[in-house]
């Protein structure tokens, strides 16, 4: 089984001439003043839940967007600085864009174009030439800081998700023959007939082709690019060894699914300090004597927390012996707020509580606790312990890794993971109450089972689940995708 110290000794046997350097649009931690003082804080989100503990056993470099002065303000000559706080391991490089390149890269052609555009959410992309101009501009500075950190040394450098599309591209014309490239596209990929909607099509294809290896999260998402790619270009799809020809470069494309580090988070959630936040939390909120169901998730559309909300509204409509006994807490973490899309979400989830709120309520007691305000990781934690269940509902989702830090974090096999079957966790996770989140009745009956479920058959079901994603972890991973490159590597110089 692959742990961080085997992680360790494959990068130091096997890698020990070799730079790893990790590219990704969001950093790890952001700095910010609190009390007067600068603070280091954890960025929430995947990425960050799947890459640190890769960046601590292998002391690479992380190249990422800074976001404020802030942040500007502690990095040394070379726009480092170690992370993380007491017990620094690795340096973040940052990059810092205008705002005019943040609007149209970050908030334009990434996530009005092309996370619509891979995400079944009914949510319509828009491709703008000046968004498009401006992801290749940023992509290029991204590749223009690699080369600087690289120098002349041997490296691989993995880039992640759909932001920097590009960057292997800009790194090849550099002519950086010392550098062995990989893309680990962490979101959905699309259909051919989808995809073709996209008026920058050849040029993105192009730019996934440069690198030496495609990484996606299932199987499924990998065969969907492989036939846009044998739609689009002009290539030889080489069936046996799943990789594409395009200009006489191989690409290999590969499903990888994603985790997260199962011995951390199980012992994180245990430790004294999460339990004492579990109590602060339990007051704050008055969950005493009631049964929690929570939801952690970021206020996207491709979440579903309008029909997760729904199926609150209608498990309360048939179960009001629930009333007053129960209580459903959701965090919602703000994104992209700038965007109309999500300015409409959050009105709609506002209304949505406000409703259900009035309609159910009795007394002092509501059914629903919805808030948006910043917990730390630590305190999510304690949230799933404090829990009975965990409820993702996403419409569209590469992973999701929520649903997988709740089953590290439960060792007391106590919690009840429900899943919409439409994440590429519910591949893996077949003991959770897996569900369609568009299927209303289908949902709520699936959290009166997860309310009431016998507890030999919740232990059960979480101890299988637990078993999973320990072999499953985080390492094994990143592990499947350095063995990748190395065997490519070895071949490239035999």
């Amino acid at each position: 089984m692959w742990t961080k110290e085997s992680l360790q000794e494959t990068i130091q046997s096997r890698m020990s001439d070799y730079r790893l350097i990790i590219a990704s649009n969001r950093q790890p931690f952001r700095h910010a003043v609190e009390g007067g003082r600068i603070v280091c804080q954890r960025e929430p989100g995947g990425l960050v839940t799947a890459l640190h503990p890769v960046m601590e056993a292998a002391q690479g470099t992380w190249v990422a967007v800074g976001t404020s002065e802030t942040d500007r303000q502690v990095l040394d000559s070379n726009q480092r600085v170690m992370l993380p706080p007491g017990k620094p391991s690795y340096p973040l490089r940052r990059i810092f864009l205008t705002k005019e390149d943040r609007n149209h890269y970050y908030y334009g052609y990434s996530n009005e174009g092309i996370w619509p555009l891979c995400h079944i959410a009914h949510t319509r992309p828009v491709f703008r030439e000046s968004d498009w101009k401006s992801y290749q501009k940023v992509n290029q500075r991204f590749a223009e800081a690699i080369l600087e950190e690289v120098g002349t040394q041997k490296a691989f450098v993995w880039v992640h998700d759909f932001h920097l599309a590009l960057v292997g591209k800009y790194l090849k014309e550099a002519g950086a023959s010392n550098i062995i490239t990989s893309l680990f596209w962490h979101i959905p990929w699309p259909n051919p007939e989808m995809f073709r909607v996209c008026p920058q099509k050849k040029e993105l294809l192009e730019g996934f082709m440069a690198y030496d290896l495609v990484g996606f999260q299932i199987r499924y998402h990998a065969d969907n690019f492989l036939a846009t790619v044998d739609r689009e270009l002009e290539s030889r799809i080489d069936r046996e060894k799943t990789s594409v020809w395009y200009k006489e470069h191989e690409t290999l494309v590969r499903p990888f699914p994603i985790s997260v580090d199962f011995a951390a988070v199980s012992a994180e959630a245990e430790s004294e300090e999460t339990r004492e936040r579990g109590r602060r939390l339990g007051e704050e909120f008055s969950f005493g004597g009631k049964q929690l169901v929570v939801g952690v998730d970021r206020i996207d559309y491709t979440k579903g927390i309008p029909d997760k909300l729904r199926a609150i509204d209608r498990f309360l409509e048939k179960y009001p012996e629930f009333k007053e006994k129960f209580v459903f807490f959701q965090l919602g973490q703000i994104s992209r707020i700038h965007l109309t899309r999500y300015k409409d979400l959050n009105d709609e989830i506002n209304a949505l509580v406000e409703e259900i709120n009035w309609k159910h309520s009795q007394g002092s007691w509501a059914p629903i606790v919805f808030t948006r305000r910043y917990l730390s990781y630590q305190d999510i934690l304690a949230l799933y312990r404090l829990s009975d269940a965990c409820m993702v509902s996403s419409l569209h989702d590469g992973m999701n890794l929520v649903a997988k830090e709740y089953v590290a974090s439960r060792s007391d096999l106590n919690g009840v993971l429900i899943l919409s079957q439409f994440t590429g966790s519910s591949r893996e996770f077949e003991d959770a109450l897996l569900v369609n989140p568009y299927d209303t009745e289908a949902a709520a009956e699936a959290v009166y089972q997860a309310l009431t479920l016998a507890g030999e058959e919740r232990q059960k079901r979480m101890k299988k689940m637990r078993e999973t994603i320990e072999q499953n972890n985080i390492y094994r991973w990143v592990g499947k995708v350095l063995s990748q490159l190395l065997k490519f590597e070895f071949q490239e110089t035999a």
